[in-house]
C-alpha cells in the first residue's frame, strides 16, 4: 500500500474511516464477515455503503462505484432489482416469512431450479453455500458408504471443518505439486479429519487418474468447483471435467460441482450446462436468489433419494423460508429473459478485451481469463492452470496497485488477485466505458511507476 493512496483514500472516505472505528468496537475485524476486514485486502478499512442500484454503489462519503464486487457474487442482478424485490416484498404481505412447514411457493421455486439445471432432479432449500457443500459431503458419504472426499487446492468449498482445508494455505506445509498434502485452511480444525480427505492439483489428469485407478473403491465424492473462482478465475483445461465425471462413474464415486459461485453466473443452466457435463450433486448460493440469502442442495433421484426416504436428515429451521422462495421464484423468471447472458457475456469480453489491449500498451504483463460475466486480471506472463502457478507467478502487488489507482477512480472490486471481477446481467455499456477510461489512467500511473524503479 502506497502512502499517496492512503492519503487520497482518507481524504476521500472520512465517514467510512469513522464507521470502521467504531464498528471495531463491537464487530470483530469491523466488519461481518472476515472477506470484508483489512487482514484480507481492505485495508487501510473497507469502504461503508450506503446504498445500491443496478450495477452501481453508493457509499457514505456520497462516492458513487461502478461494481465488479457484487456482493462477492450475489448481485447478478444488479442491487434492489425492481422485479426481485417486488416478488419478495409481496410474498411476505401475502404468507408471512417462515411457517416450520410447506407451502406452495416452495413447490413453485423448487420446479423452477430443476427445469433450469440440468444436474438437479430434486432440491432442498438451505440457507448458505457452506450449508450446502456441507450437506452434500455428508450426503455422499452416507450414499456410498465410503469416507474419502477429494477436492483441489485453492478451491474454497466454504469454512465447514470437513472441507475448510487446502484453500490459499502455505506451499510449504501443502507439498510437492504432484502428491500433496491435505492443510487446514484455517485454526480450529481438528486434525483428525486429514485422512478424510484426498488433495490434488486442478487441471492435472494424469495425478487424478493415478488415484482413481488405486483407490477409487475407497472414494465416496470428488468435490470441484467446475470453474476455479476462488482462485482468481482458471477454466478448465478441455476434456477435464469430463475425465472427473467418467472416471467417478467408473469406480462408483459421486461428482460435486460446486456451483455456489458458478451458478446462473454465465448460463441459466449453470456451468454444467455451459461446458456439458453433468454432476451427481450441485450445490447453489449466491446468483440463486438474485442477491437475497438462499442456497440449495440439488441433484439426481437417486443421488438424493436418502433424504426423500428420510434417511437421511436435512434440516434448518429457516430452509425454504418465504424471503428466499420468493426470490428464488423470481429470480429464475428474469434469467429465463432471451438472449440475457448472451448480451452480458459479450459485454464482458469487451472489457476484458479492452483491459488486455490497455495492459499490452503500457507494457505490463497482464493476461485477462474469464467468462465474460466473470474475470480476472492477472499481473503474470505466464498462464493461470492452477493454485499453484498463481502462487507462484501472479504478481500481488502489482494488482494491488491497480487495486488502489481504481478503488479512487470510482470502480470497485476485490482488492486480493486471488479474487476476481464480476459483470452482472445489468452492467451497461457506458459502465465498460468509463471502467476503461479509469483502467487506462490507471495504467499509466502503472508504466511511469515501473519506469521510474
Amino acid at each position: 500500500m502506497t502512502e499517496s493512496f492512503v492519503s487520497a483514500y482518507n481524504a476521500q472516505t472520512p465517514t467510512s474511516k469513522a464507521l470502521f472505528e467504531r464498528a471495531s468496537k463491537t464487530i470483530p475485524g469491523g466488519a461481518g464477515s472476515s472477506a470484508r476486514t483489512v487482514k484480507f485486502g481492505w485495508s487501510p478499512y473497507p469502504p461503508f455503503m450506503r446504498q445500491g442500484t443496478g450495477s452501481h454503489l453508493t457509499d457514505v462519503d456520497g462516492n458513487e462505484y461502478i461494481d465488479y464486487l457484487l456482493g462477492l457474487g450475489p448481485m447478478i442482478l444488479g442491487h434492489r432489482h425492481p422485479v426481485i424485490t417486488q416478488a419478495v416484498a409481496d410474498a411476505i404481505a401475502e404468507y408471512g416469512t417462515c411457517f416450520g412447514l410447506p407451502y406452495e411457493l416452495e413447490i413453485e421455486a423448487a420446479e423452477k431450479v430443476v427445469a433450469a439445471v440440468p444436474g438437479i432432479e430434486k432440491v432442498r432449500f438451505t440457507n448458505s453455500g457452506s450449508e450446502a457443500v456441507g450437506s452434500a459431503v455428508r450426503l455422499a458419504r452416507a450414499h456410498t458408504g465410503r469416507r474419502l472426499i477429494v477436492r483441489f487446492e485453492g478451491h474454497y468449498h466454504g469454512w465447514q471443518d470437513t472441507i475448510y482445508w487446502s484453500n490459499h494455505v502455505d506451499p510449504k506445509l501443502a507439498g510437492p505439486k504432484e502428491s500433496p498434502r491435505p492443510v487446514a485452511s484455517g485454526p480450529g480444525v481438528p486434525l483428525e479429519l486429514t485422512d478424510t480427505l484426498v488433495v490434488l492439483s486442478w487441471n492435472d489428469p494424469e495425478s487424478f487418474v493415478k488415484l482413481m485407478n488405486e483407490r477409487g473403491h475407497e472414494i465416496a465424492a470428488v468435490i470441484t468447483e467446475p470453474a476455479v473462482f476462488n482462485t482468481g478465475c482458471i477454466l478448465p483445461e478441455p476434456g477435464y471435467l469430463e475425465l472427473l465425471r467418467s472416471e467417478t462413474i467408473k469406480h462408483g464415486s459421486l461428482l460435486i460441482f460446486d456451483e455456489v459461485i458458478t451458478g446462473f453466473r454465465f448460463a441459466r443452466g449453470c456451468a454444467q450446462e455451459f461446458f456439458g457435463v453433468t454432476p451427481d450433486l450441485t450445490t447453489l448460493a449466491k446468483g440463486l436468489g438474485g442477491g437475497f440469502p438462499v442456497a440449495a442442495l440439488g441433484g439426481s433421484h437417486e443421488a438424493m433419494s436418502m433424504i426423500a426416504e428420510g434417511r437421511y436428515s436435512h434440516s434448518g429451521t429457516y430452509n425454504a423460508n418465504v424471503v428466499a422462495c420468493a426470490a428464488v421464484s423470481a429470480t429464475m423468471d428474469v434469467l429465463a429473459e432471451p438472449g440475457l447472458y448472451e448480451r452480458q457475456r459479450a459485454l464482458g469480453d469487451r472489457l476484458a478485451e479492452g483491459l488486455r489491449k490497455i495492459a499490452a500498451d503500457s507494457g505490463i504483463a497482464a493476461r485477462v481469463d474469464g467468462l465474460g460475466t466473470v474475470f480476472q486480471l492477472w499481473f503474470s506472463e505466464h498462464a493461470i492452470k492452477n493454485w499453484r502457478d498463481a502462487e507462484q507467478y501472479a504478481d500481488e502487488a502489482m494488482f494491488t496497485r491497480w487495486w488502489e489507482e481504481m478503488i479512487t477512480r470510482g470502480v470497485l472490486f476485490h482488492p486480493l488477485q486471488l479474487e476476481n471481477l464480476f459483470v452482472s446481467l445489468v452492467h451497461t455499456d457506458e459502465d465498460i466505458d468509463r471502467t476503461l477510461v479509469a483502467a487506462a489512467d490507471a495504467f499509466e500511473v502503472l508504466r511511469a511507476e515501473n519506469r521510474n524503479r
